[in-house]
């Protein structure tokens, strides 16, 4: 017999609910607002309970009552695709409830109310554990198993030598078969026809080994590393680890129901585009997540939900409808980013380089910013081009393993999400000659062409070669850090006036090949377009391997003398509208001495924020990143209420988005109290 719930219970939950208004959210009409919940307890208490994840029962009616009361509605997989076969529209106000991990109380509390209410739910079943307290098999499962190295005790097949043969370690406590669902119970509920099972996998719900300093990292996207060859899982290993999981698991839940799951829900919401084909390969199309945002419409690829923590009122789960970047009134949502060399981090000695990391993760997050762009590439010379990477790939020297490392730690430590600053042409091939062969080429004094190395050393975007090595540097950076939320291309992608002859040659990817090079019609809209293209299909091959990959973030590094001189497209082949148009961040390099101009910096930076409003309407997805060094000389470091003040007049100016570079983070440069003030989003104007 399961728990019946209270007639004093669901009268506590309705005096929760409250009142309804005109001004709550809503779920626009042919969308869906899907949410995920975990254990439903009757003992809870709000940011006090052990379990986070946790809903009182009382929270969960009074959630059932407000949207009975408010008129949405919950609905079914089966009328979402519906919906997405061109069927019925969705109503307005439509609600996936999603409930993960198979836990007892899905049956004994939640079950019950959705019978009382009438309203579907899906199920996501980890068919590890039920295998596990049902067979008597051991395995360990703890959230905060990614936090830190040596955090999850357990093997990378996640037995834990201390649990009880028929338990899973669940949140730090034993539960046994009392805390799961049992077979019956999963018929029985299957039979109502409120409930569809998903898979949660079968055991992917655990961290392994994701770099060589002890990362446990998703098992679901993280190329697994052994420690005792120090060699990374394959990608067909890989491929072949996550298939057979999932089919096992899909199996299971067949066998239990006789019906086969079309839906995966990933574990901590991590998956990629790699694994949502895979998925959809054995049968799972349906591919949920967490984070960003509740909505969701039904064409989508994958689907987001909400993830419902701290035992929230109605009206604090329904505001999570919020569209991403749209927040409530005196809630600004400004870009405020650090921009970070890696090569402050890195030392010949482990111990120092972990110990550089911890001053940058404490700088970082009492610098209370929402961005790190981390270096990718090693520098030490500071020229701007890549001669080694800092992870794994095919084609570079890798000077030490240590992005996954540093982009794991800001992310989970730090609480920022982490861009890859990444070059797009400069990359410095070890054979010299198939360096010279791909490189950028300009007319040279006999009217042939020769080698352009300005500044960068740069492969020619038009060569399908160069798209093809740059392109596997892109994937192996997925590979590597697939927890990255983005990437900034660094400023090497330009182009000068007379560049590039190569795009000339029989084998570029140009239109109009086989033609002279005198002939050749390279105009600064064409080679600014064929910049772009080639970013996109690199940073394509990338994101094909990331987590975040609906929320994933391409910015690009554009020079300012382009802004505030649009005919400079021909000297540079950039252009802020096409940046605007073809990226989520557009990054100006807001650097008066670097730009050169006479003027005092306050006045530049003023004609620079006027021109950008006047070209793009606005700063909404424009950065304003501001120097903070004068490279001039002997590179002097800007005072750090200078830079200040820069931020505060910008701010004042309107701008929404700011960032700096570089951060020394060993020597206090910039020196952080000023630098806070400007540019934490805890400061000046606004507060959290």
């Amino acid at each position: 017999m399961r728990q019946m719930l209270s007639l004093a219970s669901l009268l506590a939950a309705m005096l929760i609910a409250g009142p309804s208004s005109a001004a709550l959210p809503t779920v626009p009409e042919g969308q869906f607002a899907a949410f995920c919940y975990h254990d439903v307890r009757d003992d809870v208490v709000a940011g006090r309970d052990a379990d986070p994840y946790a809903v009182s029962t009382n929270r969960l009616l009074a959630w059932f009552d407000w949207m009975k009361a408010n008129d949405w509605q919950p609905v079914s997989l089966d009328r979402i695709a519906e919906a997405r076969a061109g069927g019925r529209p969705l109503p307005k106000n439509a609600v996936l409830l999603t409930f993960d991990d198979g836990l007892a109380s899905l049956y004994s509390h939640v079950f019950p109310l959705l019978e009382a209410y009438d309203y579907p739910a899906l199920f996501a079943l980890q068919t590890g554990w039920l295998k596990t307290v049902w067979d008597g098999a051991e395995v360990t499962y703890t959230p905060e198993a990614f936090a830190e190295p040596g955090a999850d005790t357990g093997a990378d097949t996640g037995a834990d030598p201390k649990s009880d043969p028929a338990t899973v370690t669940y949140n730090d406590r034993p539960l046994g078969p009392e805390g799961f669902l049992t077979p019956a119970q999963i018929r029985e509920m299957q039979a109502s026809g409120l409930v569809e099972y998903a898979s949660h996998s079968h055991d992917l719900h655990r961290g392994i080994l994701g770099n060589p300093q002890g990362n446990r990292q998703p098992a679901a996207i993280t190329r697994r590393l052994d420690p005792q060859t120090g060699e990374y899982e394959s990608d067909a290993a890989f491929r072949q680890r996550i298939r057979e999981d999932l089919q096992r698991s899909r199996a299971m839940i067949e066998s239990l129901t006789g019906r086969a799951p079309r839906a995966i829900v990933w574990p901590y919401g991590a998956h990629s585009r790699e694994v949502d084909a895979i998925a959809a390969e054995v049968g799972m199309p349906w591919s949920f997540s967490l984070g960003g945002t509740a909505l969701n419409t039904p064409g989508a690829e994958t689907f987001s939900r909400a993830l419902i923590v701290d035992d929230p009122l109605p009206i604090e789960v329904a505001t999570e409808t919020r569209p991403v970047g749209e927040h409530p009134v005196n809630l600004p949502s400004p870009q405020r980013a650090v921009h970070v060399d890696l090569d402050y981090v890195y030392d010949p000695d482990p111990e120092q380089t972990n110990a550089n990391l911890g001053m940058l993760l404490d700088r970082i997050k009492a610098m209370q910013v929402r961005t790190v762009y981390l270096q990718a590439f090693a520098d030490p010379d500071g020229d701007g081009n890549a001669a080694e990477l800092y992870f794994p790939n095919r084609h570079l020297p890798m000077r030490a393993d240590l992005f996954n490392r540093v982009a794991w730690q800001l992310r989970t430590r730090a609480g920022v999400r982490v861009y890859a600053w990444m070059p797009l042409l400069a990359f410095d091939l070890p054979d010299a000659e198939r360096k010279r062969a791909l490189s950028v080429t300009r007319l040279g004094p006999e009217g042939g062409p020769v080698l352009a190395e300005r500044d960068y050393r740069r492969l020619s975007p038009f060569l399908p070669e160069s798209e093809q090595i740059v392109g596997d540097i892109y994937a192996d950076l997925g590979r590597a850090a697939s927890g990255i939320a983005g990437v900034l291309i660094h400023d090497d992608a330009y182009l000068a006036a007379d560049e590039d002859r190569t795009a000339c040659r029989n084998e570029a990817r140009w239109p109009g090949t086989n033609i002279s090079i005198a002939d050749c019609d390279l105009s600064p809209e064409r080679k600014t377009q064929a910049l772009i293209d080639f970013g996109q299909a690199v940073t394509q091959r990338l994101t094909h391997h990331v987590n975040e990959s609906r929320d994933f973030r391409v910015a690009r590094n554009l020079y300012a003398r382009v802004v505030l001189d649009p005919t400079a497209e021909a000297r540079f082949a950039q252009s802020l509208p096409a940046f605007l148009a073809a990226y989520d961040e557009t990054a100006i390099m807001a650097m008066p001495w670097l730009d050169g101009t006479e003027l005092p910096p306050e006045v530049w930076l003023e004609e620079l924020a006027d021109a950008v409003e006047a070209q793009a309407g606005g700063f909404e997805n424009v950065v304003f990143e501001l120097q903070a060094r004068d490279w001039r000389g002997e590179g002097r470091w800007v005072e750090g209420e200078t830079l200040r003040d820069w931020m505060e007049q910008l701010i004042r100016r309107g701008v929404l988005n700011l960032a700096y570079y570089p951060d020394d983070f060993l020597n206090n440069r910039p020196r952080f109290e000023p630098t806070r003030e400007g540019i934490s989003l805890n400061a000046f104007p606004h507060r959290r």
